[in-house]
């Protein structure tokens, strides 16, 4: 479950469908009515908070927002124009170092698909969204 609070428009998100969970992006939030407006793939549909859940950041995710993959001898790096993400290891996003120009974050904890596309933003001041 997600708080409406965490969520903005583009951000990449599942949703519980009917017991099924579909991948979708959100459109837009109603906090005066705790909802949400999610495209799941099929259709606009508004959910609530308890039916929404978190997109693990991986790989796949990272080259679907356009990102440039480079391996370097113990880590591996990915590109797009001046921000930087970068992994101690192939395939563990359990560590993750961010940078832009000379703004420096470092995580010890995995980040999901829309918390990385809210610091894109507040990084870069562009919305990071699939290409």
């Amino acid at each position: 479950m997600l708080k409406i609070s965490q969520l903005h428009s583009g951000d990449i998100v599942l949703v519980s469908d009917e017991g099924l969970l579909r991948e979708g992006s959100v459109l837009k939030t109603d906090r005066d009515e705790n909802l949400v407006l999610v495209n799941n793939g099929i259709q606009d549909f508004w959910y609530q908070p308890q039916d929404i859940y978190p997109v693990a950041l991986n790989e796949s995710q990272l080259l679907e927002f356009g990102f440039e993959k480079e391996k370097l001898a113990n880590s591996v790096k990915y590109k797009k124009g001046a921000f930087r993400l970068l992994t101690p290891l192939a395939g563990n996003f359990n560590k993750l170092e961010l940078w832009y120009r000379e703004d420096r974050r470092n995580f010890d904890v995995s980040i999901a698909a829309h918390e990385l596309q809210s610091l894109y933003c507040a990084m870069t001041k562009v919305p990071l969204l699939r290409n």
